[in-house]
């Protein structure tokens, strides 16, 4: 497949290509990811998850220009879980990282999933392997907000920064949108504004109250439209990667991630074929209105004939 062999070279319009097919779920991506997977694995992958306004694009474009001034190259992904298509808000972190556009070494792209099976969750790891396989060392994955997808995707990679600007509100909703257990390294940006060390401090209080961890989330204090602070967070996300490596609990994190996604996958290849198989027996859901048949009953019923049936 020529696509694959410009991915492998690191072509930048076939990384490009292969990361809108992954978007499509277009025809002939099992056969991409089947020839980019044994290339994989090399990369670091960081993950930039907080609420909009934070200032995550302008905090990964300094991250970028951390990894360039040590001689890394690098790929930054934003994704967007619910445009239908890349653009819009997303076009923004571009300009606003068009500082490493002529790069060689850089790699910027913006992504929505319009037509990949199961969504967001798992087009991410497959766009993440493209870029792994492209011969970037370091990737970078953004995303839009805090929803459950949002935090999926960011958790989803070597290291999680969680990102929060001062006055960055009610501590609860926060705990409860399930960032706090996700990082690894917690980023209180904009850390030039007031209120910027009584955010880090709540945050300590509440990393000390909980549970005792093998890996306690450092709380690293940014202002990225200065560069204040990069160098300390790029120094927390290293230790972080060390830890993971004297460890050797990134590679049981990867495989976890990988059983996981393929779990993912099959669940939907399932749930597709058992959507087709009630919609074409009538018999079956005239029995569901008319309470003759249960849903249990019926699940059992289409449960058994996938098992028994032949076909792929």
């Amino acid at each position: 497949m020529d696509l694959v062999d410009g991915v492998l070279r690191g072509d930048p319009r076939a990384v490009a290509r292969a990361i809108s097919m992954v978007e499509d779920g277009a025809e002939g991506l099992e056969e991409l990811s089947a020839g980019v997977f044994p290339h994989t694995g090399r990369a670091s992958t960081i993950g930039l998850t907080g609420s909009p306004g934070v200032g995550k694009s302008t905090l990964a474009g300094e991250l970028v220009r951390a990894a360039r001034e040590r001689e890394r190259t690098v790929a930054v992904l934003a994704i967007d879980p619910t445009s239908p298509f890349t653009g819009g808000a997303l076009l923004g972190d571009r300009v606003r990282m068009q500082a490493h556009a002529t790069d060689p070494g850089v790699f910027i792209r913006s992504m929505a999933t319009r037509g990949h099976l199961g969504g967001m969750a798992l087009a991410a790891p497959e766009a993440v392997r493209i870029l792994d396989a492209s011969g970037r060392e370091i990737v970078i994955v953004e995303t839009v907000g805090v929803g459950q997808a949002e935090v999926d995707v960011a958790a989803a990679t070597d290291t999680t920064l969680v990102v929060v600007s001062p006055g960055w509100g009610d501590q609860v909703q926060v705990a409860k949108a399930g960032i706090l257990e996700i990082a690894d390294v917690f980023v209180v940006n904009k850390s030039d504004r007031e209120g910027a060390e009584a955010a880090a401090r709540d945050l300590g209080q509440m990393i000390r109250m909980g549970p005792e961890l093998a890996w306690t989330p450092p709380v690293v204090q940014t202002a990225a439209a200065t560069g204040k602070g990069t160098s300390e967070l790029w120094e927390a996300i290293a230790a972080h990667e060390a830890h993971l490596e004297e460890s050797g609990t990134r590679d049981d994190a990867r495989r976890t991630r990988l059983l996981r996604e393929v779990e993912g996958l099959a669940s939907e290849r399932l749930r597709g074929r058992i959507r087709q198989l009630l919609s074409e027996d009538e018999v079956l859901s005239g029995e569901l209105v008319s309470r003759r048949t249960d849903p249990y009953e019926a699940a059992a019923i289409l449960t058994k004939r996938i098992l028994l049936s032949p076909g792929p």
